[in-house]
């Protein structure tokens, strides 16, 4: 197999992988979904329990439009669930809510990998929108043999680029694993779910878990696929 037809099958492995991902992840919660917690309390009651046991008293718990939206935004310090997590009573709703209020103590005592994330973010974003469209540019100009010199910086930077990408995805994983063991502990800690009751979160986390390896292996796959790509152009 030569190298312009591999960069097919990575990118049909990548994507075949992050649709199982999501469609584990969404089984899974809709499974878990349809058994309340004995305590009878919504994802915002329980978020808010957590956050004040580590200390954050004044957090404001927004609703947030679509499903499995929720998420805590550091920027502005809110934490932003959606309908059925924000008042849903289920064993899903409160390990998402739990989940996203261990990012929002991540934030308050500076955790690393999340402090590094943030301040990562905006590179990564930029280059996630011009990236490829530089590299395959650099790509026509060295396949039509009108400038390979700038062909060739072209693709180097477009490259690079998209490497920040990935470095973004590697950075995040540190970060969502943190937040669900977070997740996990503290909600047995604070008596908030019984023993049986964390094995179903546990599903839960662990399969969303997934989908950010996913997004990491994309991206991964994505920068190989590039790079042989630009290989295979510098070669004819």
């Amino acid at each position: 197999m030569d190298l312009y037809n591999l960069t097919y099958v990575l990118a049909i492995a990548a994507m075949i992988f992050s649709l199982y991902a999501q469609f584990r992840v969404h089984s899974i919660y809709k499974k878990h979904s349809r058994t309340e917690n004995k305590k009878g309390l919504t994802g915002a009651e329980a978020a808010q329990k957590l956050l004040e046991s580590g200390g954050i008293t004044s957090m404001t718990i927004e609703e947030i439009p679509g499903s499995l939206t929720d998420h805590y935004d550091p920027r502005s310090e809110v934490l932003r669930l959606s309908k059925e997590v924000m008042n849903g009573k289920s064993l899903s709703a409160l390990g998402i809510a739990a989940h996203e209020a261990g990012h929002a103590l991540q934030h308050g005592e500076a955790y690393g990998p999340l402090m590094a994330r943030q301040n990562f973010v905006g590179v990564a974003n930029f280059g996630s929108k011009l990236s490829i469209p530089i590299v395959f540019l650099g790509i026509v100009l060295m396949n039509m043999n009108v400038d390979s010199g700038l062909g060739s910086f072209l693709v180097t930077v477009g490259l690079l680029m998209f490497s920040a990408v990935v470095l973004l995805s590697l950075i995040t994983l540190p970060v969502e694993f943190n937040a669900s063991a977070r997740a996990v502990e503290l909600l047995e800690s604070n008596g908030i779910l019984t023993e049986d009751e964390l094995v179903p979160v546990k599903q839960v986390l662990r399969a969303a878990s997934w989908t950010y390896i996913a997004a990491t292996l994309s991206a991964v796959l994505t920068l190989l696929r590039l790079v042989l790509m630009s290989r295979g152009s510098r070669r004819r």
